[in-house]
């Protein structure tokens, strides 16, 4: 596929999606043409996922189904690698924090020597949600929190399953 600067891919493990992963996908979604979400299959940094990859792509198409130039993929390889086999030149991540803005340093140096040619795109938190982390919204689910206001209410009812006490 021809690289295409009007291409990018939003990578995650979105285990689950949050209303701060939907955010900074809208926010991309109206700076690029497409908007490939892309769930690694096979999270490394963050071991197992409580949600199989097929569970996660769909709660992304319910909670992107208003965005008509964004479309869910897994992915199981680098993440410059799968830019380049979907023709995306730019790679788009959202910050919350300075140990964010660590790690994904070090990531855009690593992708950088791999695919000099994929960019890296970085867009801060919103405020409402620069706290929001799919882990803790797991760990408010586990212990019977709200969490309908920061995930999408397909989300919040498969979570309150997955975590009954």
């Amino acid at each position: 596929m021809t690289p295409s600067n009007r291409i990018a891919v939003c990578p995650g493990s979105y285990d689950p999606i949050t209303r701060g992963h939907v955010d900074v996908i809208t926010r991309a979604a109206a700076m690029f043409d497409e908007v490939i979400v892309a769930v690694v299959n096979h999270p490394v940094r963050k071991g197992q996922t409580l949600f199989k990859t097929d569970e996660r792509l769909a709660f992304i198409e319910d909670a992107t189904a208003a965005l008509p130039n964004v479309r869910a993929a897994a992915f199981e390889t680098l993440v410059v690698d799968f830019a380049r086999e979907v023709g995306a030149r730019a790679i788009v991540k959202g910050l919350r924090a300075i140990s964010d803005f660590e790690y994904e340093s070090e990531m855009n140096q690593l992708n950088r020597l791999q695919a000099p040619d994929v960019e890296s795109i970085y867009l801060m938190a919103s405020p409402q949600y620069s706290f929001l982390s799919s882990s803790g919204i797991k760990e408010l689910a586990i212990f019977d929190g709200k969490i309908e206001e920061l995930v999408t209410p397909l989300v919040a009812r498969r979570l309150k399953e997955e975590l009954a006490r």
